[in-house]
């Protein structure tokens, strides 16, 4: 943990230990104060004051972190009381889900907050759809299966139904729990109590719904109700998007059944000014070192990206990344940023299949800048191009292994593509990035696993 070498300021006694442990108030300032902590110890560090981005990227991750932290515990602290005569709601329960024995095993807390009595037993995880208003169930059933399928964390808000008819909002995050040989035999979840839903939404608007790591939006959009069923779904904006804006949907295409995780992802993320960061890669390797490796990887692209550089730039840091670590790996990866405000489209790739264009019923790939595998080439170069979009344009950005023709990872041509190119005029027609996704969806014949995300330019 970084800290600061100055000592403490006299303005700062120190917190009085409770003999029942710290209390909610003693746990924010303490935050508060590590916060202080690494804002002095970062403007100590030579490198980050000299503008390295990499360096820089890293404190603005750890900083963002001890910001959630803050704001989760102010919001602990500050929750309203129980009205007058009413039984106070926990705000926070925990469960845990065997997938070897579809057993189930829920705190207290968590009984409460669904209105469950303890005597009915925890609920499985097929059968807590239904206890979500339908039209909330996509979004719960694309965040579980990303989750159990990829490996990787989720974090998803829905509403449930309690037996007195009243709807909450609730905010799901989990994790998998793997056995030795990095199979997933558990999924262990916190679910906490967001606020009380006083009129039921329209059928017609989806509750909001965050899916970490593999998902590309903030709402689900057509997955299958049956947590079983290897199929994850994340589609962004629900509304049509504004003109210029960009509506997301993005799925994780698995193998098969029982096949082990990869370090395939993709990802979108909201940058400063209104720009968007999209981007899908393919880290070598499978199993759990792939999945945290992918984690890892993806996290400097967020940090880098954030501190401002451009796609090519950020590819040139992170090739330094995996080149110099400990474990060098190889990784295809294919960034870009769209300005809204312009419409233009500024993307570098590493070894990485490029992105399809579809506009007016017309599909192709868009020409590739130059651009090497990360870490094959330690000092290599890496250049963009700059593309515009219309309204209406449909992007596609996809990893290898979507369909069993579309080549390698590596392979600098484009003759698998023509299965794509072959749906320009249906997903040009399309009315939303869901439906773009569902048709691609729907021609896919097998093949490796795969993420694909479909990126439509509002009108």
């Amino acid at each position: 943990m970084l800290s600061s070498q100055n000592p403490q300021p006299p303005s700062k006694p120190p917190l009085a230990k409770s003999p029942a442990g710290p209390s909610l108030d003693e746990l924010v300032v303490r935050t508060r104060r590590l916060r202080d902590d690494l804002d002095a110890a970062r403007r100590a560090d030579p490198r980050a004051t000299a503008g390295e981005p990499v360096r820089r990227a890293a404190w603005e991750l750890v900083g963002g972190w001890l910001d959630d932290v803050a704001e989760q515990l102010h919001e602990l602290r500050t929750a309203p009381g129980p009205a007058m005569g009413a039984a106070p709601v926990p705000r926070v329960g925990s469960a845990e889900w065997n997938l070897l024995t579809d057993g189930a095993v829920w705190s207290d807390e968590l009984y409460a907050i669904f209105g469950r009595p303890v005597g009915e037993g925890p609920l499985t995880l097929d059968q807590l759809p239904s206890f979500l208003p339908p039209q909330d169930q996509p979004a719960l059933t694309a965040a579980v299966t990303g989750c159990l399928v990829d490996g990787r964390p989720m974090d998803c808000e829905f509403r449930i139904t309690r037996p007195d008819g009243s709807l909450r909002a609730v905010r799901m995050a989990g994790e998998p729990v793997l056995d030795d040989d990095g199979g997933t035999v558990a999924l262990w979840a916190l679910i906490r109590d967001v606020e009380v839903v006083r009129h039921p939404v329209p059928s017609q608007r989806r509750a909001p719904a965050r899916v970490s790591g593999g998902g590309a939006g903030d709402a689900a959009d057509g997955a299958d109700c049956g947590v079983e069923r290897a199929l994850a779904e994340v589609a962004r904006g629900v509304a049509p998007p504004a003109p210029g804006g960009l509506e997301l949907a993005a799925r994780y295409l698995p193998a098969g059944r029982g096949a082990p995780l990869t370090g395939k992802w993709c990802d979108s993320l909201e940058l400063p000014g209104g720009a968007s960061l999209l981007s899908v890669g393919d880290l070598a390797g499978r199993g759990p070192a792939a999945v945290a490796g992918t984690a890892t990887a993806l996290g400097a692209i967020r940090g880098i990206a954030l501190a401002g550089q451009s796609p090519a730039a950020l590819l040139g840091h992170l090739n330094q990344l995996l080149d110099r670590g400990a474990h060098p790996v190889l990784a295809s990866v294919l960034c870009c940023r769209y300005e809204p405000r312009d419409g233009s489209l500024v993307w570098a790739q590493a070894g990485h299949p490029a992105p399809l264009l579809c506009r007016d019923g017309t599909g192709w790939a868009l020409p590739r800048p130059t651009g090497t595998l990360l870490g094959a080439v330690g000092d290599t170069a890496y250049t963009e191009r700059t593309d515009p979009l219309r309204p209406g344009d449909v992007l596609v950005l996809h990893t290898d292994g979507l369909f069993s023709d579309i080549p390698a990872r590596g392979v600098t041509g484009h003759a698998g593509d023509h299965r794509l190119i072959g749906l320009a005029g249906r997903l040009s027609a399309a009315d939303s990035a869901a439906e773009c996704l569902r048709l691609i969806v729907e021609e896919r014949d097998g093949g490796d696993d795969a993420c694909v995300l479909v990126a439509r330019v509002g009108r």
